[in-house]
């Protein structure tokens, strides 16, 4: 059990992290049968004759791949209680992987069409073709240059405001080109409810865009907050906190983070996702801590006290609360992957939680430890163990160099290592490299949490 104050939220009840576990298994389940449902409804009463497999084969993809592709606008809702079992950071990466394969899907089933009946490919001669053909032409062409901006936005130098809007123009074309196209050759839907279904999908996928641009938006209207300081870190990083103007604050977990927006609109297209650094036990006052790495990153320091500001969260499973069974916690961050777990730190010195802990703090140099300070001080709070790992180090430096190794968790790890929790954040390459030292150690898989800051 947990020694010190007893803080509501910051340990669940086992209850809770069943029912986090059998929500995830529903999840899934039920985004299986979504994307089946819709080609079981196009086969249904139908006494159409049977066009051969490679025919049947192409449809039966065309179908399930306009519904993945509609339940894309669900995945990117930000709706907190699917969102809860995974983490968005999951569900975004799902997002991309699983969005490609739609597209795929989509593409395919034009193709086997061309190769079973090369008269098929008069249909891509545009402006002669039917309006149905004309529709499948522009759904397809959107999704490809969707799928090539995604994937080389940065290597095109597109700005992240730019790819957005263009991001979610295509979306919306082709999904209006690939239901036209569904509904004009209309081969398996001429019966009228079937025409509904697909148009009460259509609905609800566009009302899914309105709630995302518009819906949210309007619920942060009245939860703004105020710059209050805006602190410079080590690290070229800037802290900014945040006080609520006119409601309670934001009660969240340690380790999630928000969509922040800068200015007086939540309606602007620049919102960027960044983890809370302060205590969950302070709703007076929230905190976010930025390092200086892009073009809107490089202009917070440029920030003033008393700018408005929105906080869309919070979001993230990067918590310990799930986890009060663990032994104690082993962090181990890289660079500003150090901002979730200040937040836990924080959080823990607050509640006077006295299990061990033990940070890994990976850097470059000295100067580029952020909170180096204040973590010298929560050594005296908490028992708390810090291990700092420089890949180049001072003259007369005496901790760890070089890059966390499976030797240098050997020399740090306790024996009981699989009874605690490992939390990783930080760059992608560190992760992977960290996550396989991990294992070599025989640090058990399911004891491992990570989050990576690549979710836009």
């Amino acid at each position: 059990m947990l020694k010190g104050k007893s803080v509501p939220g910051i340990i669940p009840v086992f209850g809770k992290i069943k029912n986090y576990h059998l929500r995830g298994a529903f999840y899934m389940l039920l985004y299986i049968v979504i994307c089946i449902t819709p080609l079981f409804i196009a086969m249904a009463y139908t006494d159409l004759p049977a066009r051969g497999f490679w025919m049947e084969l192409s449809v039966a993809l065309g179908f399930v791949g306009l519904t993945m592709l509609s339940l894309q606008f669900l995945l990117t809702a930000r709706y907190r209680r699917i969102t809860g079992p995974y983490g968005i950071d999951v569900i975004l990466e799902f997002h991309r992987y699983i969005s490609l394969v739609a597209i795929g899907f989509i593409i395919v089933h034009p193709l086997i069409l061309f190769i079973k009946n090369s008269e098929n490919l008069r249909l891509l001669l545009f402006w002669e073709a039917p309006l149905r053909a004309q529709m499948a032409v522009l759904a397809t062409v959107s999704l490809i240059l969707l799928a090539v901006l995604s994937l080389y936005r940065k290597q095109l130098n597109i700005k992240y405001e730019t790819w957005k809007i263009s991001h979610g123009i295509l979306a919306v074309i082709a999904l209006i080109g690939a239901l036209g196209h569904v509904l004009g050759v209309g081969y398996y839907l001429a019966l009228p409810w079937k025409q509904f279904f697909w148009g009460g999908m259509f609905m609800a996928t566009l009302s899914l865009l309105f709630y995302i641009r518009i819906g949210k938006p309007l619920q942060l209207i009245k939860r703004v907050y105020i710059v209050d300081e805006v602190i410079p870190e080590k690290g070229k990083c800037w802290t900014l906190v945040f006080r609520p103007d006119g409601h309670s604050g934001m009660k969240f977990r340690p380790g999630q983070f928000v969509w922040l927006t800068l200015g007086n609109s939540p309606f602007a297209i620049e919102d960027h996702p960044f983890s809370l650094s302060s205590s969950a036990e302070r709703r007076d006052k929230v905190a976010v801590t930025i390092k200086e790495l892009g073009d809107f990153t490089s202009t917070i320091k440029y920030v003033k006290p008393g700018m408005p500001a929105y906080l869309e969260g919070p979001h993230g499973a990067f918590v310990p609360n799930r986890h009060y069974e663990a032994k104690s916690f082993v962090f181990i961050v890289g660079g500003v992957g150090i901002t979730p777990v200040m937040s836990m730190l924080r959080t823990f010195a607050d509640i006077k939680f006295q299990r061990n802990i033990l940070l890994i703090y990976a850097n470059n140099t000295i100067e580029d430890i952020t909170f180096y300070e204040e973590l010298e001080e929560l050594k005296k709070k908490l028992d708390l163990t810090v291990v700092h790992v420089l890949t180049t180090p001072p003259e007369g430096w005496e901790g760890e160099t070089g890059f966390v190794t499976p030797d240098l968790l050997d020399r740090h790890f306790p024996e009981d290592k699989e009874q605690r929790m490992y939390f990783l954040c930080g760059p992608p390459v560190m992760m992977n490299a960290v996550e396989r030292a991990l294992l070599k150690v025989k640090v058990p898989y399911e004891n491992i949490e990570q989050e990576e800051f690549n979710l836009v």
